[in-house]
Order: structure tokens, then C-alpha cells, then sequence
């Protein structure tokens, strides 16, 4: 059995699975839902008819462009589960009809359907992959077949599991602002740095709300707080690289002094509270983003995208002077002064010293 795993490079671990899947279903979340909900923003904000009018009917539903974007996320997500897991043609290009039936039945938690079924469609699949004359015929039978089977059978209750818990976590946040505001940008904060996707994450949750606005936090405490204490040792190529890129980069000088990362999980305590119980900033927009931080400015279109939706459903009366205020200040300021504070007094307590954060 391990000689033919082996052979079919079906590897069995958490890296695989939970890292190197969960990593590339963000990508794909980005490259379709994400995408397509900033086209849909820009062309309503700026009047853009190209990207308002609809360019297609699907079944009595019109579509944008963005529309397009956005309702093929589970095709994409499968797709890149299906690259990371270095699936074969074939099976790679029958996970686009796994990923839609998992992502539909799931509902609002889709994208954690999507992770599951797409995985084991697709180890399946490799392990069918070319043991057949007619393997052009029988993967893609195999593959689909189990992943509408599985999409049929577990995409609703998973779905409905992960989209409980995304319920509670906002639910116990505005009941309790001030704690679910540092354990939700703690955790999500230390999860968008660790090798992980805190993307995927928040997504497969439907983390949106006050909790959504705790995530954005923790996650640019982490982002712009590693990108500015390190200044210094990387330059301008580590502040860009890190502080709109991600803070996954510190992972190997993380290992080497794990007491580097005090100073942005801390940082990560103080803005989250803030922006729950002073701010009330809130992440309304695709859920995805509550776990992009300042990572090509996502996070923020999120929340800004947020803002124009509850203006549109009536819940917001306009875009305020405050809400602009603490967006800025939760997600460049804070992090840039609360970060390098700490980590100077970490200098000089011996705990840090300078080179500690230059990336390689």
C-alpha cells in the first residue's frame, strides 16, 4: 500500500493537506469571489457600465462580469485544491464539476465542503488515475462520481457545521465585543502568518461582522507590524513585501526566536477590541477578506465593500468620517507605532536583538 501511495503521490499529512490545500483554496477563492466582488464594487462605484450590465442569463439569472467571477468560486477553489495535491489532468479538470455541486449544496459554508470533498475526490482519482486502457473515460467517471456522491451526502451538513460556528463566533462577539475582539484577531492574526490560510479560514466560516472586523485587525497587526519593526534590516523591499504581501515570510525567523512574534500577537490584542467596541468596524463585504489583512489592500476594499452593501440593504445611512478614521488607524497606524514599541522594549530586555527579522 505505501509503494502504490508512493507511486501515485497520495501523501497523507496535515502539510498536504491542511497547508499546502487550504493555502491554494484561498488562491482560488481570490481568483473568482473575491475578484469579482472588487469588479462589482468598482463598476457600481464609479458607474461603470460595462461591468453593471449583465453579460449573460443563466437559468432566468443575469450576470455581470464580476457575477461570472463570483459564481464560479467553487469550480475554482476544487481546481486549486486540485493543483496543490498535483493531481493529474484529468482528475484536475474533473474537480470543475466537483467544486460547483460541493460549493452549491454547502451553502454558505461552502468553501469548507468544497475542502473536503475536493480532496478526496481528487486523492481518489489519482489513485484511478492511468490504471485503465481507458482512463480517459474512467477518471473523470471516478472523480465526478465521488464527488457528487460525497457533495450529495456531506457538502449540506458540512455547510451547515462551519456556517453554526461562523454564526456563534459573530454572535458571542457582539454579545462580549471587547473578548471575542482579542481572541478572534489574536487567533486569525496568528493564523494569516502561520503557514495556513486565515483566508480560507474566515471564508469557510462566513466570518463576517464584528467578528470580520476583529480578523482585519489581527490580521494588519501581524502584517504591518512585521513589515515595519523589520524596517530596518529589510528596507523597502521587506516593508512592501511583508506589509502588503504577508507576514508568512517571518515563519523561519519565527522558529529561530519565536519571541519576535510578541510584539505583533500583542499588537493583535489591542486593535482588535478597538475596532469592536470603539470603531464598530465591520467586515460586510466577501468573508474571505477577513483574513486578507492588508494584503493588496483586501482586507480594506472588504471592508469598504461592506460599507456600500449596508447602504444599499438600508442598514447604513452613509460612510462616515469615523468609519474612515478607524480603518486607517486600525489597520497602517496602530500597527506601525504599537509594534516597533514593544519590540524596542524587547531589545532591551534581551529578548530580541537586531537581524532577528531580515528575511533571506
Amino acid at each position: 500500500m505505501r509503494k502504490f501511495l508512493k507511486r501515485k503521490n497520495i501523501e497523507i499529512s496535515v502539510k498536504r493537506y491542511l497547508i499546502d490545500a487550504l493555502g491554494a483554496m484561498a488562491q482560488g477563492l481570490f481568483c473568482s469571489l473575491l475578484i469579482g466582488t472588487i469588479i462589482n464594487t468598482i463598476g457600481a462605484q464609479f458607474h461603470i457600465a460595462m461591468l453593471t450590465t449583465p453579460v449573460a442569463t443563466v437559468g432566468g439569472i443575469e450576470y455581470t462580469v464580476g457575477g461570472l467571477a463570483v459564481a464560479m468560486s467553487g469550480p475554482a477553489m476544487a481546481v486549486a485544491i486540485g493543483y496543490a495535491l498535483q493531481a493529474p489532468p484529468l482528475v484536475l479538470f474533473s474537480l470543475i464539476s466537483v467544486g460547483f455541486a460541493a460549493n452549491a449544496l454547502g451553502g454558505a459554508g461552502g468553501p469548507l465542503a468544497v475542502l473536503f470533498v475536493a480532496i478526496i475526490s481528487a486523492e481518489i482519482g489519482k489513485a484511478i488515475s492511468k490504471e485503465t486502457k481507458i482512463d480517459i473515460l474512467i477518471t473523470p467517471l471516478v472523480t465526478i462520481g465521488v464527488g457528487i456522491y460525497l457533495s450529495a451526502w456531506w457538502a449540506p451538513a458540512l455547510g451547515k457545521a462551519a456556517s453554526s460556528v461562523g454564526t456563534l463566533i459573530m454572535w458571542a462577539t457582539t454579545k462580549q465585543p471587547f473578548l471575542m475582539g482579542i481572541l478572534v484577531s489574536v487567533i486569525v492574526g496568528i493564523a494569516l502568518t502561520l503557514p495556513i490560510s486565515s483566508a480560507a479560514i474566515c471564508a469557510a466560516l462566513s466570518l463576517t461582522g464584528l467578528a470580520g472586523g476583529a480578523a482585519v485587525a489581527g490580521c494588519c497587526a501581524q502584517m504591518v507590524g512585521f513589515a515595519v519593526m523589520s524596517f530596518n534590516e529589510n528596507k523597502w523591499g521587506g516593508l512592501v513585501s511583508q506589509g502588503i504581501g504577508t507576514s508568512m515570510l517571518q515563519m523561519p525567523n519565527i522558529i529561530k526566536n519565536p519571541r519576535i512574534w510578541i510584539a505583533p500577537i500583542l499588537c493583535s490584542a489591542i486593535t482588535g477590541p478597538i475596532a469592536t467596541c470603539i470603531f464598530k468596524m465591520e467586515m460586510n463585504g466577501a468573508a474571505v477578506s477577513s483574513g486578507m489583512g492588508t494584503c493588496g489592500l483586501v482586507g480594506q476594499i472588504g471592508v469598504y465593500t461592506g460599507w456600500v452593501n449596508d447602504i444599499a440593504a438600508g442598514t447604513k445611512s452613509a460612510i462616515t468620517t469615523m468609519d474612515w478614521v478607524g480603518l486607517v488607524l486600525i489597520c497602517f497606524v496602530l500597527p506601525a507605532i504599537i509594534c516597533p514599541a514593544i519590540n524596542n522594549w524587547l531589545k532591551k530586555i534581551g529578548w530580541v536583538k537586531s537581524g532577528d527579522m531580515k528575511l533571506s
